[in-house]
């Protein structure tokens, strides 16, 4: 099963990660699995509290994680990705992941 390439990892980062990150995470995911960019009127309250119950639950469990792994770096991680996204853009039938 692929991940979904918009929820980036929000664990062990310096510095450290924000609410509005995981609010962010929370609402890609949401988005992701209900097929909503943007839910109806007859939607919207469910669609905004499975954001908060997600968002809440990533808070929960980004706080009750431990490691003893160093800290990573949002700088390096972030020029990581980017030469992944380079990499796939390069590939042949990259787009149809």
């Amino acid at each position: 099963m692929e991940m979904c390439r918009n929820i980036r990892t929000l664990y062990n980062f310096l510095p450290p990660t924000t609410e509005d990150e995981i609010q962010a995470a929370a609402l890609q995911y949401v988005r992701k699995i209900s097929g909503f960019t943007r839910p109806s009127a007859a939607n919207q309250e469910a669609f905004d509290r499975a954001v908060a119950e997600v968002a809440e639950a990533s808070a929960r469990l980004l706080g009750s994680l431990v490691t003893t792994a160093a800290p990573k770096d949002r700088e390096v991680e972030a020029a990581r990705a980017r030469a992944r996204g380079a990499l796939r853009k390069r590939l042949p039938g990259a787009d149809r992941q």
